[in-house]
């Protein structure tokens, strides 16, 4: 017989232990713990009476599943759900893992044209999952004004084709979903983060994203800006938004998840080169687009640079990340599908 032990702290709630004995692939007693708080009382018992008897191998769903059914419409769960109960399973049985069950790498910014950024993208995403690459932040870097647009989103929807002429602008499509970005040399600061998709396991979509951005969180505090997650996917101060993130679930088991956060954003030229129309910003709670850039310059008064080392060390010191270079094959990775696919009228155009 085996045991096994794994935690999950539920973002802006409580920890959630499991303590597991197993044999055979089968959970043979477990212990649910924690600061949590659960009425009544003995639902406790219900919990791990309903773990008992589920294959190690079970998925999320059905352990939130038996969770669910065990305590019942009347019990109070504050400060976690099932879902986190099974998250915390399933880290006990190594299905899922922690930030520190890896070694992570700090890619500093160098400048690179835009369409070798957004190809670095899959390029690093693609080497986490074959085993070949630690999970990585990026900082990304870029000489050229620039607008990087969700792979979903219509170039003639979101782009204004005078404007882009008129300043100048290398628009290019990134490979994951959400809005686009108006990405002028030193006007924002934007990060990648390649990572196993074990470490996001049993969090919603929704959830996974404050999850993988609480440093940032404690990173921008460090430098007088109280941030927090307006959902989906905005980043937010009580003086406006200040940024968004985006992902994409590569089918190797890794994934890639990047924010891009306001830093001096010309706000005239930005509305010049984006059609951003009232449905766009109809549930924000305001009457122009340029109010929902806020940037962080103003809020902080540091330099850029000085904001991007304040993340780097943050990361590195919350997960012991360590500094590190691009490789040249990954460089030349990145050319080579940037030539191929990134720099292509086919997928810069592929919803029209």
């Amino acid at each position: 017989m085996a045991e096994y032990h794994g935690e999950y702290k539920v973002p802006g709630g409580k920890l959630v232990v499991a303590d597991l004995a197993a044999d055979d692939g089968v959970i043979t007693s477990a212990s649910i713990n924690g600061d949590f708080f659960l009425e009544p009382d003995d639902a406790l018992a219900d919990i791990n009476d309903a773990l008992v008897g589920l294959s190690t191998d079970a998925p999320n769903t059905a352990i939130s599943s038996a969770v669910s059914e065990a305590v019942g419409l009347g019990t109070v769960m504050f400060g976690f759900d099932s879902e986190a109960v099974a998250v915390a399973v399933r880290r006990a049985l190594g299905h899922a893992t922690t930030w520190a069950d890896h070694e992570w790498e700090i890619i500093p910014p160098t400048p690179l044209p835009i369409a070798h950024q957004v190809a670095l993208d899959e390029v690093l995403t693609r080497e986490v999952g074959e085993g070949h690459r630690k999970p990585t932040l990026r900082l990304w870097d870029w000489d050229e004004p620039s607008v990087v647009i969700g792979t979903f989103q219509s170039y003639r929807n979101e782009v204004d084709p005078e404007g882009v002429a008129r300043h100048g602008i290398t628009v290019v499509r990134r490979v994951s979903g959400g809005g686009a970005m108006f990405m002028e040399a030193g006007n924002c600061i934007t990060y990648s983060l390649y990572l196993p998709t074990s470490l996001v396991d049993g969090l919603s979509f929704a959830d996974s994203y404050p999850f993988l951005d609480a440093w940032v969180m404690e990173a921008l505090a460090s430098v007088g800006v109280k941030a927090f997650y307006k959902p989906l996917n905005d980043i937010a101060t009580d003086e406006g938004k200040i940024g968004g993130a985006a992902q994409k679930r590569f089918g190797n088991g890794a994934m890639l998840h990047h924010v891009t956060m306001s830093y001096d954003i010309d706000a005239d030229k930005m509305t010049e080169v984006l059609r951003i129309g009232r449905e766009k910003i109809s549930d924000k709670g305001i009457a122009s687009a340029k109010k929902r850039v806020d940037p962080l310059k103003r809020q902080t008064g540091l330099d850029r640079g000085a904001i991007i080392e304040a993340m780097m060390s943050t990361f590195a010191r919350r997960y012991n990340a360590r500094r590190s270079a691009l490789a040249d094959s990954s460089l030349a990775a990145a050319r080579a599908l940037a030539a191929e696919k990134f720099s292509t009228e086919a997928w810069l155009h592929r919803v029209p």
